[in-house]
């Protein structure tokens, strides 16, 4: 797999589930890849054309024959700091 990229990297933190990265770690070390090229290799492929939704992006056929069920995208509402602060001082009491 060749893959360039430019010199300027950023660090960035993300969350995945631990057995998407044991898969991904290995998938990555068999193609002889960092995971963070790898990562930074599927995002660069999303985002190279301009795909209104992920249910846009061309996907292949084995991801839609595997796939169980219609796909969805769930989003983590972060707490505020308020409420965070809130909670912690009513976890004292």
């Amino acid at each position: 797999m060749d893959i360039s990229y430019n010199a300027m990297d950023t660090k960035l933190t993300l969350s995945f589930n631990q057995d998407v990265v044991t898969k991904a770690k290995k998938y990555a070390a068999d193609n002889n890849i960092s995971l963070s090229r790898l990562i930074e290799h599927l995002l660069t492929q999303v985002t190279a054309n301009d795909y209104k939704s992920l249910e846009d992006y061309p996907i292949s056929d084995w991801v839609s024959m595997v796939a169980e069920g219609e796909v969805e995208y769930k989003k983590t509402v972060k707490p505020s700091r308020k409420a965070l602060k809130d909670e912690f001082f009513s976890s004292k009491k």
